[in-house]
């Protein structure tokens, strides 16, 4: 699942018990905008959250959302250019795009579905959905088989900054905006707040207990930012003791260079060692808090994805 469909889950949520329709990316060709699996959410007053193509054909996308939210009827869409026939709605990039578009209903994408995968992503199990094109029916399906089109949706992907600092306000800030759950683990009480992490999850343990705690996955990330060897050790510790998707340090090449030293004399080993990116993030000349914040983003994105 691509992360953009965190918002269209938000969206169900608090639409739930409308008229809604929703629109799947489920095949592409050539430079196509949105990768296959995206979603778009349309309600009956033609809100909608999401996306299928990056704006370019999302008005023909709502006017069959409107169609199939009136009938109960799925519909198989295709825009692009194909054996040199134009579709009535064309990408501008060159690509083609094939979208189902279903009712949320027993006819289509069931809203119990939409419960499943939030209850399996909260679990930290992947669930996978298969889509009949014939039919446009949707149903779990661990092994699906004929016609038609699978979306797997994973656990959601988590971000554990160590160190309440200037610069984990704006990488906290980055990742909720990607859809990556956040958690701010700093023992130092009056760095930890409210006030300065609106809306993300704070932990005030030590950060190798808290770390340990969290257990994470190739989804998590562990990042630390302290600067103090006391809080960020103990945690690069725990994160390297797991099978963490990526783990960074910031700071200069010879603070980690001595980073690689203190951790090795506690028994984690080479290969371990280079797994941690250090300095963190991707080189962009970074300058301020939220340009390093946005290079640790990056490079973290980068990880995750290179590991799935």
């Amino acid at each position: 699942m691509t992360a953009d469909n965190e918002s269209v889950f938000a969206a169900f949520r608090r639409w739930r018990g409308k008229p809604m329709a929703i629109a799947t990316v489920i095949s592409t060709w050539g430079s196509a905008p949105r990768p296959r699996g995206s979603h778009m959410l349309v309600d009956g007053d033609g809100r909608l959250d999401g996306s299928v193509s990056g704006g370019c054909v999302e008005g023909d996308v709502l006017a069959t959302a409107a169609e199939v939210i009136a009938s109960g009827t799925p519909q198989l869409r295709q825009y692009g250019v194909a054996d040199g026939a134009a579709w009535e709605v064309g990408l501008p990039c060159g690509g083609q795009i094939e979208v189902m578009v279903q009712p949320v209903g027993p006819g289509g994408f069931a809203p119990e579905l939409f419960d499943a995968i939030d209850e399996s992503r909260a679990a930290g199990r992947t669930i996978t959905i298969h889509t009949d094109l014939r039919s446009g029916l949707s149903r779990i399906d661990d092994a699906p088989a004929g016609d038609g089109f699978v979306n797997i949706y994973a656990p959601p992907r988590r971000l554990f900054i160590i160190g309440a600092v200037q610069i984990a306000q704006a990488l906290a800030q980055i990742a909720t905006t990607l859809g990556i759950d956040v958690v701010v683990i700093d023992p130092r009480g009056r760095f930890l707040t409210e006030e300065r992490f609106p809306g993300v999850a704070l932990d005030d343990r030590w950060p190798d207990e808290a770390v340990a705690a969290l257990r994470p996955d190739a989804a998590t990330a562990v990042v630390t930012l302290s600067h103090d060897s006391k809080i960020d050790d103990p945690a690069l510790f725990a994160a390297l003791n797991a099978p963490t998707g990526y783990v960074a340090a910031l700071g200069s090449r010879r603070s980690h260079a001595a980073r690689r030293e203190r951790l090795a004399a506690l028994g984690i080993a080479p290969a371990d060692l280079d797994r941690i990116d250090g300095p963190a993030g991707i080189d962009i000349k970074a300058i301020g808090a939220a340009e390093i914040a946005l290079s640790v983003a990056a490079g973290m994105v980068k990880a995750l994805h290179d590991r799935g």
